[in-house]
């Protein structure tokens, strides 16, 4: 797999975007191995979302470029994310989450500008009880997000910010600057 300095312009510009932008500081951002069959280029994110020191949410984000482009892309590069967080378990059964849980991606890319077509993905909740040799913690509940887009300029700092909302929607945490009632009187 060639690495961004040795990779076509376009790719480059699109990787140095996406190592520019800076989260908020919840979100952990951390570079990682790339899937090696699925384009020529690609780069990839992890990213850890803390609320109060836990880990609420995680995600990968990852860039692919195809030179020759790609017809369901519509372009030559396309962003793939993996999005997992914890659920409140009464919210695992809501009938709403996944239109919301689409919205939180959508309009946090049109929020930061992030210009973008060829848009689809899922949405996956879950609830988990378990039972005899397994049996231990209460009912846990997931929100999965699979979701791919191409972005319309190598320009992907603004769709790196706008994944990082997303997260940030998904983990429950509150806009920056506003404190959560609940975290205002926390003892820590």
């Amino acid at each position: 797999m060639a690495t961004p300095s040795a990779a076509p312009e376009a790719f480059a510009r699109a990787v140095a975007g996406l190592r520019a932008a800076a989260p908020r500081p919840e979100i952990l951002l951390e570079e990682i191995p790339a899937p090696q069959r699925l384009a020529p280029h690609s780069f990839a994110l992890s990213a850890t979302v803390l609320r109060a020191g836990d880990e609420v949410a995680s995600g990968r984000l990852i860039l692919l470029h195809d030179p020759a482009g790609h017809e369901a892309w519509r372009g030559d590069l396309r962003l793939v994310t993996l999005v997992t967080a914890e659920l409140e378990p009464d919210m695992a059964g809501d009938p709403l989450l996944p239109a919301v849980a689409w919205t939180w991606l959508t309009d946090a890319l049109e929020q930061h500008a992030a210009a973008y077509t060829a848009i689809g993905g899922t949405i996956t909740q879950t609830a988990s009880t378990r039972f005899g040799e397994l049996a231990g913690p209460a009912p846990t509940a997931d929100l999965e997000v699979r979701a791919s887009w191409t972005p319309t300029s190598t320009d992907t700092a603004a769709h790196l910010l706008g994944w990082c909302a997303m997260l940030a929607s998904t983990a429950g945490l509150p806009p920056p600057g506003v404190t959560a009632l609940n975290d205002r009187h926390r003892v820590g």
